[in-house]
């Protein structure tokens, strides 16, 4: 029996220096949650304990984890799948079990985890426009420091089969299409997924699934608090010399205004701000890659990107 999660709860990698990846990770624009010896757990500002680990090893993606509505949920999936349920290692406690997909990708759902402060950040500064102007007798001052990441939206995955990993994640975590990429001839590229909330509107993919022929990591997308916010990250991480990989520019699928970085490791994390939100009667659609790979504004898509 399945279950409907109800978004992204954490991504997991593996390096060898926790100091050069908490180094990266504060300048994107995360904090530090829990460290220790063998691992360290970044976090944004909102209430969730973490949303990206780095346990010491050589470097790799090693999980992405969903969160489970309950742990009833939780238990019910556990059964299905006869998986055991475990204590969810960092700050928050929790539980998990663990699952692998298809192409071998561990697979982490987890319920119970208490929430964390919520940090407090700047809020969005109002924005006069053509049509209206709220912002009067307030000066527009911004700080020079990293952007400020929420919470993790999205994760992409390279895959070897899109319809068998497809199956996969839809019976068992309760995954909608928002968009299907179709390349034509009855077949498909692969598809963005989104959670099924019912009338609690989603973002329009919390999985995209890329039937590449080979697993591998594609990239994990962070939410940033604002436009501005992800402007003022752009020019930190340049000034720090971090590896710029697309942007900034804004997405057609998904709608998101959309920066691509690389960690010291190479691994693609990507930030963004102001996607689409779709709740379940909004259905979904078929899309090209014309579509999946253009943009409404900014730099096309670079060779390395995916």
């Amino acid at each position: 029996m399945g279950i409907k999660v109800q978004d992204l709860a954490f991504v997991r990698f593996s390096a060898p220096d926790l100091d050069t990846m908490e180094s990266f990770l504060t300048d994107f624009g995360m904090a530090r949650a829990e460290r220790s010896a063998e691992a360290v757990y970044m976090r944004g500002f909102d209430p969730d304990q973490f949303l990206h680990v780095t346990h010491r090893g050589d470097p790799g993606f090693v999980a992405v984890a969903f969160e489970a509505a309950s742990i009833l949920d939780l238990e019910a999936l556990a059964k299905s799948e006869n998986a055991s349920i475990g204590k969810l290692d960092g700050p928050g406690g929790g539980a998990v079990i663990r699952l692998n997909d298809p192409n071998g990708f561990r697979v982490e759902v987890v319920a119970g985890r208490a929430p964390a402060d919520r940090i407090e950040v700047r809020r969005a500064v109002l924005a006069n426009d053509a049509y209206e102007t709220p912002r009067q007798n307030t000066l527009k001052r911004l700080p020079h420091a990293p952007s400020h990441v929420k919470r993790l939206g999205h994760c992409v995955l390279n895959v070897k089969d899109f319809r068998e990993s497809e199956a996969w994640y839809k019976s068992r975590l309760g995954l909608i299409t928002s968009d299907e990429i179709d390349l034509g001839g009855g077949k498909a590229l692969g598809a963005f997924l989104r959670c099924d909330r019912g009338a609690i509107p989603s973002d329009h993919h919390t999985l995209f699934l890329v039937g590449a022929g080979k697993p591998k990591f594609n990239h994990a997308a962070f939410e940033l608090a604002d436009f501005d916010d992800l402007m003022c990250g752009n020019d930190w991480l340049r000034e720090k010399g971090r590896h710029h990989e697309w942007g900034v520019g804004r997405h057609v699928l998904g709608s998101q205004i959309f920066d691509y970085w690389r960690d010291p490791w190479g691994h693609t994390v990507e930030h963004w701000t102001d996607g689409d939100l779709l709740d379940t009667a909004w259905g979904s659609r078929v899309a090209t890659v014309q579509e999946l790979m253009g943009t409404q504004w900014g730099p096309p898509a670079p060779p390395t990107m995916g």
